[in-house]
């Protein structure tokens, strides 16, 4: 493959520059794409001062067509330069993100989720002719229908979310206060996302080292999260104002030089240890018994690492499951040990102590769903 320059921007227009870059040679696409809001008029607050709306003539269309044509172009570019086990992040307001949904679909890309960025602190419809506008989605793809693997951190993800799984609202201000990048005393860029939003996206679908593409990098968002994370970014942005304020705001963080502090790895990517092989090092004994956590159903372990629970004889999933009346259970979970002292505790603390006193390795990174 060849190689690419990483940890840059291009400026200039996005389509000639996703032209120049190479077949499946980034690992995540996050386009924040010009929303056509079709503005008709100046928004004005009661106190008569006027919305600093997002009027930049980046963000100006003469026709739904020409949005189109432009949308499918910066798409059909980004899946080109996107490796088979990419994704790829859109975010969109109501104004454009159905459009681009569709357009989406029609080249191939396949939906994974649909996030909704639940705004804390919106600005208001002073008007007060419509609800307020209060949210924008965030559509999450692979690159195709077939594709099988793809980096999806759902540990972080729930350690974030105090380990509670994470749902598909996220409820995160807009960008405010310190993190606002102004120029005297106006906002460098009208729709400047928040840093947490982007940690989000990046933490949870690739993996350090890779390699993000923002094709409307604007005040560097993208970049400024990525070298956070240890990971690599390449911006292409048209307005050279925005370059500038990029490049100083990247430049500014340093970069995280402990590796280890990035990966949270996955249970089911963890190196595969049999429940026999606890049996086989002497991990437990041969007839002795496990117990459901409530210690009301209790099996013994046979030389063969099944276990014998009343007339049931299987794995420890097998009757784990039959006894729940589940057609599948995970019998780590399920089962449990008394130690030494008598405390109850889960089969999962022996594949855990098993996997450090083996020094088994972990694997390379790059998860599948």
């Amino acid at each position: 493959m060849p190689q690419i320059e990483v940890d840059t921007i291009l400026q200039g227009d996005c389509v000639a520059h996703l032209r120049t870059l190479p077949d499946q040679s980034v690992d995540l696409v996050f386009a924040d794409p010009p929303y056509n809001l079709q503005l008709q008029q100046k928004l004005v607050r009661p106190n008569l001062t006027v919305v600093d709306a997002v009027d930049d003539a980046w963000d100006q269309f003469e026709t739904f067509a020409d949005y189109d044509t432009f949308t499918e172009a910066w798409l059909m570019e980004c899946r080109r330069v996107l490796k088979d086990n990419g994704t790829i992040w859109v975010i969109g307001s109501y104004h454009n993100i159905f459009r681009v949904g569709k357009m989406m679909m029609d080249i191939g890309f396949w939906t994974l989720n649909d996030i909704i960025w639940a705004k804390n602190n919106p600005t208001p419809n002073f008007r007060g002719s419509r609800f307020t506008n209060a949210t924008e989605t965030l559509i999450w793809a692979k690159k195709s229908e077939k594709q099988k693997k793809y980096t999806f951190h759902y540990h972080a993800m729930k350690h974030l979310n105090d380990d509670k799984q994470m749902r598909n609202i996220w409820r995160i201000p807009i960008c405010t206060g310190a993190e606002r990048i102004k120029i005297d005393g106006k906002k460098a860029h009208s729709t400047q996302k928040p840093e947490a939003l982007l940690y989000r996206v990046i933490m949870s679908s690739t993996n350090p080292g890779d390699i993000i593409l923002d094709p409307f990098f604007g005040s560097g968002t993208t970049g400024a999260v990525a070298k956070r994370l240890g990971r690599h970014y390449i911006g292409i942005e048209r307005e050279q104002i925005y370059v500038d304020v990029a490049r100083e705001r990247i430049g500014k963080i340093s970069e995280q030089t402990d590796k280890s502090v990035l990966v949270t790895p996955s249970k089911r990517h963890l190196p595969r240890v049999r429940f026999g092989s606890l049996v086989e090092s002497g991990y437990l004994e041969i007839g002795q018994s496990l117990y459901s956590k409530d210690k009301r159903i209790h099996a013994q372990i046979k030389a063969d690492g099944y276990l014998i629970c009343n007339h049931l004889i299987g794995s420890i999933h097998k009757v784990s499951a039959e006894i729940q009346g589940k057609t599948s259970a995970n019998g780590w979970d399920f089962w449990h040990y008394e130690d030494h002292s008598g405390t109850l505790k889960n089969i999962d603390t022996l594949r855990i102590r098993y996997r450090d006193e083996h020094q088994l390795e972990q694997p390379a990174s790059g998860l599948e769903p």
